[in-house]
């Protein structure tokens, strides 16, 4: 059976001076259809986590090297910025993903305008929902939270695992159904939600630790909480804690917008990206 290790935890942390955005990475392993095996990393974080991540591929005795596949399950920046470090992996992403950042909204501040070009530095594969990665590894759509939002299905000895991405940040998303953070669709971001609880046994959310919801749909962590902040005392002046039990739903002003948006601008899109040349690495 494929098997999943955290390789960075995904946190719940906002200040009312930005976002650090720590998102969960994962590393997948199992056997391709000959029985090889593989190694799949998915999403990659932004590159303030860079060594950390370096740390943790090292702490499971990997190098980035050693990463066959990056899936991305969306182009925000704080999943994306590190993909450079898998100079042999192919990119896995939606193509309406791939598409929109090179396009994006101008309200779009988690896509800036250079997210397109990051993208294109790997051999990029578009997967779409029911794709599968490896034998028991498989993609489901969940489009709303941006237009190509995936995430990925792992069949474990645990039962079926999701990694979802910011289709579901945060485990407390399960229990109220709605996507606190949309740039693209807030229903279809609704209904996405609905589709991975249903579908697996155990979550792995974007910014929090793993779960599974019980018989009378309360959050059960799989995992402790572990953090240490550095640089500031619990007496700091200023400092002060909200709660952050949830958060406010936000919608992207101009949301209605988009559809068309994307469809005008898709052909340009596609022109970007065929005139985008590739970084070529050593390896």
């Amino acid at each position: 059976m494929p098997t999943i290790d955290i390789l960075l935890p995904g946190f719940a942390i906002d200040t009312d001076q930005g976002y650090p955005a720590f998102c969960g990475v994962f590393l997948v392993r199992g056997a391709d259809a000959t029985g090889r095996p593989r190694t799949v990393l998915v999403d990659a974080a932004h590159v303030g986590r860079r060594p950390h991540l370096w740390a943790a591929l090292a702490a499971h005795g990997l190098t980035a090297a050693d990463i066959d596949t990056v899936v991305l399950t969306h182009a925000h920046w704080d999943h994306v910025q590190n993909i450079d470090l898998f100079p042999r992996a192919e990119l896995l992403l939606h193509g309406d993903e791939r598409r929109y950042a090179h396009a994006p909204h101008s309200n779009d501040w988690a896509t800036p305008a250079w997210t397109g070009l990051l993208l294109e530095q790997l051999p990029i594969r578009e997967v779409a929902d029911g794709e599968e990665i490896l034998p028991g590894v498989r993609v489901i759509g969940l489009p709303g939270h941006s237009p190509g939002s995936i995430g990925v299905l792992v069949d474990t000895d645990a039962g079926v695992a999701a990694i979802t991405g910011d289709a579901l940040h945060f485990a407390y998303v399960a229990t109220t159904r709605r996507n606190p953070l949309v740039f693209w669709d807030a229903d279809l971001a609704a209904r996405s939600i609905d589709r991975v609880v249903a579908a697996a046994d155990v979550i792995y959310p974007g910014h929090d630790r793993p779960f599974r919801l019980t018989s009378d749909g309360a959050i059960d962590y799989q995992e402790p909480f572990a953090l240490t902040v550095t640089g500031l005392r619990p007496d700091t002046e200023g400092l002060a804690f909200a709660d952050g039990s949830s958060r406010p739903l936000w919608v992207m002003p101009g949301v209605d917008e988009q559809r068309t948006l994307y469809e005008k601008n898709a052909e340009e899109a596609r022109r970007r990206m065929a005139g985008v040349p590739r970084v070529v690495r050593p390896r």
